[in-house]
């Protein structure tokens, strides 16, 4: 997944803090991408005018053709992202939990699901319950995985599309 596009779902989420889009932009070029904005973008110090820094991060996008999606998209994909990541291994129930924030958006059924599982982790959850949570999240997720016309959008080979 390309790390420019993921961050503009969490810009929109408002989960990305302006501090951190020039240390963004200096991995995105890094990574190969360029564009006059993103170059000045990168050569920000962190403390810059948090107005001047958003500015310049939605004009790198626009330069590099990176739509910024509605907010119900960017909740919707940052919700199947976490399901995913479950899915393949590269987050943990746990980690699904706590990454959990009030900007995720849930439309479908299966993202519903999703959604109010992993919402009731706890880290008060006791050793007996954390099991049956864990075995409920899983399930819920690959329902969402499998379900979803979203897949594509998060960069998600093999997926399909709707």
């Amino acid at each position: 997944m390309d790390r420019l596009q993921f961050s503009a779902w969490q810009y929109v989420a408002e989960i990305l803090r302006p501090e951190e889009l020039p240390v963004l932009a200096a991995h995105a070029l890094v990574d190969g991408r360029d564009s006059p904005a993103l170059r000045e973008l990168a050569g920000l110090p962190r403390r810059s005018d948090p107005a001047e820094v958003r500015e310049l991060y939605v004009l790198a996008l626009r330069e590099l053709g990176i739509p910024l999606p509605d907010e119900e998209t960017a909740g919707r994909c940052l919700l199947v992202r976490l399901a995913f990541g479950l899915t393949k291994g590269e987050l943990s129930p746990e980690d699904v939990g706590n990454r959990l924030s009030m900007t995720v958006t849930a439309r479908t059924r299966e993202e519903t699901r999703f959604l109010s599982v992993a919402a009731d982790y706890s880290e008060w959850l006791g050793p007996d319950e954390l099991p049956g949570w864990e075995k409920e999240l899983s399930t819920a997720a690959h329902s969402l995985a499998a379900a979803t016309d979203l897949g594509p959008s998060i960069g998600v080979p093999g997926a399909r599309s709707g």
